[in-house]
Parts: structure tokens; sequence; C-alpha cells
């Protein structure tokens, strides 16, 4: 994974990633929507179909054109020779009667027409204004069987035919639109729902080694580069995939030698294509990872915004800003500039297959091998078949960022998770807890290699207050964390009422236990919404009734809507005022076992007093563990745990400790020295 903390490689893109894998996994991912995108492709393929055959009918409406405005050789000499064979009587043809005097006329003009033409290999334009003269001077029955005409009837029937084939085909792909649009947006739900899924069984380590700004980059940023780059990309190349393809067909169909050439010369163009691929996929990857660690960053500041005015850090702030912005802006310049290229590329090689088809075709032409509207209509099938080689390119290219998006997607769905629970058959009801609680020499380490937890031991009975204190870093915290089962234990055991946490699903311990925590946590939402978290089954004179209890209605009484005032944790309420609240969710949980962790270190003398009453209210009937530094507020605790360095160094109470005149009395002595 790409480290964004200190001793991070930053100065360069990550190594590579396997762009081909990421489509293959999007691929698999995107399977539940298989059958709307094979009802796309057929609705693309269809539309492709409509689209070539059009063409076909402008050749047709072309040749008729053309024979409506060119004289016909073959048509004259048919005639010539019909009016030969009886030139002094009076001739029938096409419905049209030709007198003998007519056929005179016509026979002369011939002749006179065909020593025009002796000798002549090309023609230019006085010399067909001289014929096309002769033949405006030869009698009306003439002229009416070899003057060239237009079929209206057939360029109608034609054109009609190619309005309905474009109509239809823009339908379809309206249609192919709508359905890869439900596909890519029904796609980014499902990894969404997944991502939230996943947050759910992930430990407690993740969040430990990962900063919170890149995972949150990772479900939102990642997510949408994903869906937005799916919806412009994966449907233009399933539609223009199909077009191209279909254009490619009608080609060999049309003139294979034609066709050769336009396929030659767009291989420049997926030389180029591939080339730039190789290149560019790194840095939509550094994008990515870039993102990800400026988020980061704005979350660290942003949270901490306080301590960064209190010690004027802007400008160290906004350097490091700006250095990872620059980054994004590397990444970012470098990235689109190659994808770009794409677009130039394949319009200079469809530009160049206009050319090399053109003069093939004149050459054909010219020997008689193709007729003019079978150029036209090849001139429609070039910008058919190098459009779409286009819109691909453009469409890969915006696959890079999906493909470099998607992989810190999925490394997040593919993390580690929480050991399955799924053989755990035995659930624990919290109601028949009695609440005793047995740590049988606890082992526990966060890596391998360093055990913090060495072997702790301790026998708490029901109903006990018991206080667990110790110098910073002794282990207080981390006991908490295996009593909860958030991180499981390397060796020994925890039980509960004689059963082993290890033999009891996460969710039935979390259920066990009340936390109030050093900070204090509170979401936007109203005051009762911030009691009453989790439980919907809870009235208004319940609520009220527990904030008697913790000292809290006064304060609720002066809001302007009492318990319905909506507050977040940024509006101005004080420490001890949050504390309370967290103090009441508390007692709305009504758990057998309480733990307090620094539960008052941040507020003052005579809050803490507040505060100190509302948990000796919340502590009744409770088993309790008081993790505190402030010693004076554990001197009435049942049980002290001294801890050292990961394990229980001196235990008793109060007096007990005192009198010993060990750690103990050293640390609350110390409390008091000047």
């Amino acid at each position: 994974m790409f480290n964004g903390g200190p001793g991070g490689r930053r100065g360069a893109p990550e190594k590579v990633k396997n762009f081909s894998k990421a489509i293959r996994r999007m691929l698999a991912e995107i399977k539940p929507f298989y059958a709307l995108i094979a009802l796309a492709i057929v609705m693309s393929i269809l539309g492709s179909i409509l689209s070539v055959i059009a063409p076909d009918k402008l050749a047709e409406i072309t040749d008729e054109i053309s024979a409506g405005l060119v004289l016909n050789r073959e048509k004259i000499s048919s005639v010539a020779n019909e009016l030969i064979t009886d030139p002094t009587s009076s001739s029938e043809i096409d419905g049209i009667t030709v007198s003998p005097e007519d056929k005179t006329v016509f026979l002369i003009k011939m002749q006179e027409i065909q020593s025009e033409l002796d000798g002549v290999t090309e023609f230019s334009r006085e010399d067909a204004k001289k014929i096309y003269k002769k033949v405006d001077e030869l009698p009306e029955s003439i002229r009416g069987l070899i003057e060239p005409k237009m079929n209206f009837e057939a360029i109608r029937n034609a054109a009609t035919f190619m309005v309905f084939l474009y109509l239809s085909s823009a339908i379809l792909e309206f249609l192919e639109g709508f359905v890869m649009a439900r596909v890519t947006a029904g796609f980014a739900r499902n990894l969404r729902n997944q991502i939230s899924h996943k947050i759910n069984r992930l430990p407690l380590k993740y969040f430990d080694r990962n900063q919170i700004g890149d995972t949150l980059s990772r479900v939102t940023n990642d997510v949408d580069s994903v869906s937005s780059s799916l919806d412009n990309s994966f449907g233009a190349i399933i539609g223009e995939g199909s077009l191209m393809l279909g254009s490619l067909v009608m080609m060999f169909i049309t003139n294979w030698i034609m066709a050769l050439v336009a396929v030659l010369t767009s291989l420049f163009g997926f030389i180029f294509v591939a080339l730039i691929l190789k290149h560019s996929q790194k840095y939509f990857t550094m994008r990515q990872v870039e993102l990800g660690n400026i988020n980061a960053h704005i979350e660290e500041v942003y949270s901490g915004i306080a301590v960064v005015k209190a010690y004027d850090g802007k400008e160290v702030s906004d350097k490091k800003f700006d250095k990872l912005n620059k980054k994004i802006r590397f990444a970012n310049q470098r990235g689109q500039f190659m994808s770009g290229m794409m677009h130039p590329i394949m319009a200079f090689t469809g530009n160049l297959g206009y050319v090399a088809v053109c003069v093939t075709g004149a050459l054909l032409t010219m020997n008689g091998v193709i007729s003019f509207g079978i150029i036209v209509a090849f001139m429609t099938y070039v910008r058919l078949f190098s459009s779409p080689l286009s819109r691909i390119a453009q469409a890969v290219g915006g696959l890079q960022p999906a493909a470099a998006a998607s992989e810190r997607v999925f490394e997040f769905i593919d993390e580690e998770e929480m050991p399955n629970e799924h053989d755990i058959t035995n659930r624990v009801d919290k109601e028949s807890i009695r609440g005793d609680i047995v740590f049988d020499h606890v082992r526990f380490g966060y890596d391998d290699g360093k055990t913090i937890i060495k072997d702790f031991s301790a026998d708490v009975k029901a109903g006990q207050k018991i206080a667990i204190v110790g110098p910073t870093g002794a282990g207080k915290t981390t006991m908490v964390n295996l009593l909860m089962k958030f991180y499981d234990i390397k060796d020994g055991d925890i039980r509960i009422d004689g059963i082993s946490t290890k033999n009891m699903v996460r969710s039935d311990v979390h259920s066990l236990f009340t936390m109030v925590l050093q900070d204090t946590w509170m979401f936007s939402g109203t005051v009762r919404e911030n009691i009453a978290y989790n439980h919907s089954n809870v009235s208004d004179s319940q609520i009220m009734k527990i904030c008697d209890t913790v000292g809290l209605s006064h304060f609720i009484k002066t809001l302007p809507k009492g318990l319905k005032t909506d507050i977040t944790d940024s509006e101005s309420v004080s420490a001890g005022q949050k504390q309370l609240i967290t103090i009441a969710r508390g007692m709305v949980e009504d758990a057998p076992f309480l733990i307090l962790d620094e539960a008052t270190s941040n507020v003052d003398t005579r809050t803490e007093e507040l505060v100190q009453r509302a948990m000796d209210k919340l502590m009744e009937g409770r088993t309790s563990f008081i993790i505190a530094h402030r010693l004076s507020t554990i001197k009435n605790a049942d049980l002290i745990l001294v801890m050292n360095e990961g394990n229980i160094i001196e235990t008793g109470n109060h007096e007990q400790l005192m009198k010993k005149g060990g750690f103990y009395a050293d640390l609350y002595n110390s409390q008091f020295a000047l």
C-alpha cells in the first residue's frame, strides 16, 4: 500500500498497476448487471446494423442521381441499334413513337457525335458541352429516349428507408445509453454498499494504521471516479465497438481492397494508443493515491484546527498542502495530456484513411471496378469506422482513472476482516448476565514482534468498581479494547460469567458494555437523537428522567426546542455538557458493564464534580471499569489494578495501596508535588 505517512515515498508514481487486471475485476464485480449489459449490447448491435445498412441505400440514391445527370452510352447504343434496323418506318420504343424523319436526324447527329469522340481519351468541360449541345438538337422523341432521367420514386423510397434506419438507430442508441446509465449507477451503489458493510467488518488495527482522510477518499472520490468513468466509457465502448465491427464487415462486403486500405491506416492509431496506455496509467494511479494523501492532510488540519491556530501552524500546513497539491497537478497534467493525445492521433488516422480510400476508390472507378455510388457509401463507412476508433480511444483513456480508482476501492474491499464468527452458536442475553469477569493470564501485542500485555490476571466480581491506573503506555486502554473484543487476545482468556469471550460473538460482547470516553462524540441531530442513539423505543419522559438523574435537565430546558433542538459536536456546547449527554446515552443503553476511560479529563474541577456525580449514578448496580490519570477520582473504587509495562504490579483499594507505599502511592503523591 502506498505509504502516505512519515518516511513514505511520495516523490514518484507508484509502480504501475495492472490495468487489464483492474478491468477484469470491475467486470467480475459488475456481474449482477450482466443481463442489462447483454440487453444493451443487443440494442447496440441492432442500432449498428441499422446504421451500417444506411450507406448502402445512400449508394443507391447516388447512383440514381448520377444516372439522371449523365448520358448513358449503353442506352444510346441500344436505341441506335433498334432505330437502324428499320429506318424507313415509325418505331415505338419504351412507349415513345419515333418517326422516320426523327430517325434520320438522330443518325446524322450520332455520326457527328461519334466524330467528336474519335481519338478523345479524356474529356474536357468544353468537349462535354459540345456533346450535350448536339443532344439538345435532336428531335423531342429521340431526346425522350436517350436523355438522362432521375427515378424519383426509387430515390424517395430509398431516402424514406434511410430516415427510418437512422431514426430507429437513434432510438436504440438512446435506450442503450439509458440501460448503461442504470448499470453504472447500480454498480456504484453496490460498491458503496460493499464498502459500508466492509467498514463494520474491519478490525480496529486497520484504522490504526491508515489515515482517515485516505479511507474517506477511497469511499467517496474513488467510487465516484469509477462510477463517472464507467458511465462515460463503458457504454461508449459497447456502442462504438459494435458500430466499428459492423462498419468493418460492410466495408469488406462492399469492396475488400478499400477495406484493407482503411484497416491498415487505422493500425497506426492502434499502435500509438497502446503506447500511450502503457505509459499514462501510472499517472492516473498516482493521482488517486495523492488525492487520498491530500484528503488525509485536510482531515487532520480541520479536525485539529484549534491546535493549528494556537501554534501558528498555518504556514507549515499550507506548505504541506501546496506540496501535495503540486503532486496531484503533476500526475493529473501528465495523465490528462497523454490521454488527450489519443483523440488527435485517432482523428489524424481517420483523415489519413479518408485520403487513402479516396485515392484507391478513384483508381478503381477509372478501371470500371466500382461505381461512383460505391465510393460515396465507402466514405460513410470509413467515417463510421474511424469515428468509433476515436471515441473508443477516448473511452479507454477514461477507463484509466477508473482502473486506478477501482484498484484502491478493491484494495479496501479486500482488506483482512475480523475473524468469521458463524461457527459461534452461543448467544448471550445481557438481561441474564450477573457481571463477573475473569482475566486469565492475558497476553497481547498489536504487532507480532512486540507484546504490550504480558501477563494480565484479575478476578472481578459483579457490581465492583474496578480502577485501572498506571503511566502512559502501561496498557490500560489496550485492556479495555481486549475486554470489548475489539482485538483478539493472543494467549490466555477473558471470561464473562464463566463464558469465554472467544465463544461469544462481538455484537453480544458489545451489547454488554456502556462506554464513556475521554473524547465525547456527538452527531448532527437533535439532543434526543444523541441521547437515545440506536434506541428508538425510548420515550421522552424516560429520557428526561435520565437527564434529571445526571443533572442535564436544566441545560435542556434552556434550549429553544428542548430535546428537539438540533445540536452538533461543533456548536457552542461546553465539554461538561457534552460529557453529561454521553453519560445519559450510557444510561439509556442500560448495559451490565460500564467502562469509563478518562471521562473527566477534559473538564474543569467544578464540572468534574457534576460529571462524577452523574457517573456515580450510572455505575450503580453495574460492574464498572474506570481508567483515570486523576487518581483522586478513583479513591472509592472497590479494587485498583496498578499496571506498568503490560503487567499488574499492585492490587488493592486506595487505603491498602497507600499503606504499601509502592508504585501507586508514588503516582498518587506525585500529583500533589510542586
